[in-house]
Protein backbone atom coordinates (compact mmCIF):
# COMPACT_ATOMS: atom_id res chain seq x y z
CA UNK A 1 0.00 0.00 0.00
CA UNK A 2 2.78 2.67 0.63
CA UNK A 3 3.96 2.23 -2.90
CA UNK A 4 0.80 2.49 -4.00
CA UNK A 5 0.39 5.48 -2.27
CA UNK A 6 4.08 7.25 -2.97
CA UNK A 7 3.23 6.22 -6.82
CA UNK A 8 -0.04 8.33 -7.03
CA UNK A 9 1.88 10.79 -5.05
CA UNK A 10 3.84 11.30 -7.32
CA UNK A 11 2.77 11.19 -10.85
CA UNK A 12 0.06 13.32 -9.64
CA UNK A 13 2.66 15.88 -8.17
CA UNK A 14 4.79 15.27 -11.35
CA UNK A 15 1.43 16.21 -13.36
CA UNK A 16 0.59 19.34 -11.18
CA UNK A 17 3.90 20.28 -11.88
CA UNK A 18 4.12 20.44 -15.90
CA UNK A 19 0.65 21.50 -16.18
CA UNK A 20 0.02 24.72 -13.93
CA UNK A 21 2.71 27.28 -13.00
CA UNK A 22 3.08 28.31 -9.48
CA UNK A 23 0.42 29.58 -7.89
CA UNK A 24 -1.69 29.38 -11.20
CA UNK A 25 -5.53 28.77 -10.28
CA UNK A 26 -7.44 26.80 -11.73
CA UNK A 27 -11.18 26.56 -10.81
CA UNK A 28 -13.45 23.14 -10.61
CA UNK A 29 -15.98 23.56 -8.34
CA UNK A 30 -17.57 26.61 -6.30
CA UNK A 31 -15.75 24.55 -3.42
CA UNK A 32 -12.62 23.16 -4.84
CA UNK A 33 -9.46 24.63 -7.18
CA UNK A 34 -6.12 22.83 -8.65
CA UNK A 35 -3.52 25.21 -7.54
CA UNK A 36 0.26 25.03 -8.13
CA UNK A 37 1.80 25.65 -4.27
CA UNK A 38 5.27 25.03 -2.97
CA UNK A 39 5.00 24.51 0.93
CA UNK A 40 8.75 24.53 2.57
CA UNK A 41 7.05 23.66 5.95
CA UNK A 42 5.34 20.66 7.63
CA UNK A 43 1.28 20.19 7.80
CA UNK A 44 -0.69 23.91 7.01
CA UNK A 45 2.64 25.69 5.83
CA UNK A 46 4.00 25.09 10.18
CA UNK A 47 7.43 26.90 10.08
CA UNK A 48 7.66 27.44 6.27
CA UNK A 49 9.18 30.84 6.47
CA UNK A 50 11.47 29.86 8.91
CA UNK A 51 14.58 30.38 6.72
CA UNK A 52 15.40 26.82 5.41
CA UNK A 53 16.81 25.26 8.45
CA UNK A 54 13.45 22.92 8.17
CA UNK A 55 14.11 21.11 5.46
CA UNK A 56 16.93 19.57 6.85
CA UNK A 57 14.35 19.04 10.19
CA UNK A 58 11.54 17.49 8.61
CA UNK A 59 13.43 15.05 6.07
CA UNK A 60 15.09 14.03 9.27
CA UNK A 61 11.99 13.31 10.88
CA UNK A 62 10.29 11.59 8.73
CA UNK A 63 13.55 9.04 7.62
CA UNK A 64 13.10 8.58 11.51
CA UNK A 65 9.24 8.04 11.09
CA UNK A 66 10.09 5.92 8.58
CA UNK A 67 12.23 3.27 10.04
CA UNK A 68 10.42 3.44 13.16
CA UNK A 69 6.78 2.47 10.60
CA UNK A 70 8.83 -0.12 9.30
CA UNK A 71 10.10 -1.59 12.43
CA UNK A 72 5.93 -1.54 13.68
CA UNK A 73 4.91 -3.20 10.60
CA UNK A 74 7.46 -5.92 10.97
CA UNK A 75 6.61 -6.39 14.48
CA UNK A 76 2.69 -6.65 13.92
CA UNK A 77 2.29 -7.36 10.22
CA UNK A 78 -0.90 -9.62 11.49
CA UNK A 79 -2.76 -7.11 12.60
CA UNK A 80 -4.65 -5.48 9.37
CA UNK A 81 -5.87 -2.31 10.34
CA UNK A 82 -3.32 -1.34 12.13
CA UNK A 83 -1.02 -1.93 9.22
CA UNK A 84 -2.76 -0.32 7.05
CA UNK A 85 -3.30 2.81 8.78
CA UNK A 86 1.19 2.58 9.46
CA UNK A 87 1.62 2.29 5.27
CA UNK A 88 -0.67 4.91 4.50
CA UNK A 89 1.59 7.60 6.82
CA UNK A 90 5.04 5.39 5.58
CA UNK A 91 3.86 5.90 1.89
CA UNK A 92 2.27 9.62 2.61
CA UNK A 93 5.30 10.33 4.71
CA UNK A 94 8.13 9.47 1.94
CA UNK A 95 5.97 11.03 -0.71
CA UNK A 96 6.49 14.36 0.69
CA UNK A 97 9.83 13.45 1.74
CA UNK A 98 11.14 12.72 -1.81
CA UNK A 99 9.78 16.41 -2.41
CA UNK A 100 12.16 17.64 0.19
CA UNK A 101 14.99 16.19 -1.09
CA UNK A 102 14.50 17.11 -4.48
CA UNK A 103 13.37 20.41 -4.60
CA UNK A 104 13.38 21.73 -1.27
CA UNK A 105 9.75 21.96 -0.42
CA UNK A 106 6.67 19.98 -1.08
CA UNK A 107 4.33 20.49 -3.75
CA UNK A 108 0.53 21.05 -2.67
CA UNK A 109 -2.21 21.56 -5.29
CA UNK A 110 -5.38 20.44 -3.77
CA UNK A 111 -7.52 23.25 -2.43
CA UNK A 112 -10.86 23.70 -1.52
CA UNK A 113 -12.42 26.56 0.26
CA UNK A 114 -15.58 28.24 1.59
CA UNK A 115 -16.22 31.57 0.06
CA UNK A 116 -13.06 33.29 1.01
CA UNK A 117 -11.36 31.13 3.61
CA UNK A 118 -9.19 28.56 1.91
CA UNK A 119 -8.17 25.16 3.80
CA UNK A 120 -4.27 24.75 3.47
CA UNK A 121 -3.24 23.36 0.08
CA UNK A 122 -2.16 19.70 0.06
CA UNK A 123 -1.74 16.38 -2.14
CA UNK A 124 -2.15 13.12 -2.41
CA UNK A 125 0.72 12.24 0.44
CA UNK A 126 -1.22 14.34 3.18
CA UNK A 127 -4.30 12.75 2.14
CA UNK A 128 -2.96 9.13 2.97
CA UNK A 129 -0.94 10.63 6.16
CA UNK A 130 -4.67 11.80 7.03
CA UNK A 131 -6.33 8.97 6.29
CA UNK A 132 -3.51 6.55 8.20
CA UNK A 133 -4.14 9.32 11.71
CA UNK A 134 -7.61 8.28 11.36
CA UNK A 135 -7.75 4.45 10.72
CA UNK A 136 -5.03 4.64 13.90
CA UNK A 137 -7.33 6.10 16.19
CA UNK A 138 -10.50 3.41 14.84
CA UNK A 139 -8.19 0.53 15.78
CA UNK A 140 -7.17 2.24 19.40
CA UNK A 141 -11.08 2.73 19.85
CA UNK A 142 -11.91 -1.10 18.68
CA UNK A 143 -9.30 -2.18 20.90
CA UNK A 144 -10.48 -0.68 23.59
CA UNK A 145 -14.21 -2.01 23.07
CA UNK A 146 -12.74 -5.33 22.77
CA UNK A 147 -11.45 -4.81 25.51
Amino acid sequence: MSAVVIVLDQLTKLWVTQSLALYQVIPVTSYFNLVLAHNAGAAFSFLAGAGGWQRGFFSAVAGVAAIVIVSLLRRHHEQKLFSLALALILGGALGNLIDRIQFGHVVDFLDFYIQAYHWPAFNVADMAITAGAGLLIWDSLKKQEQA
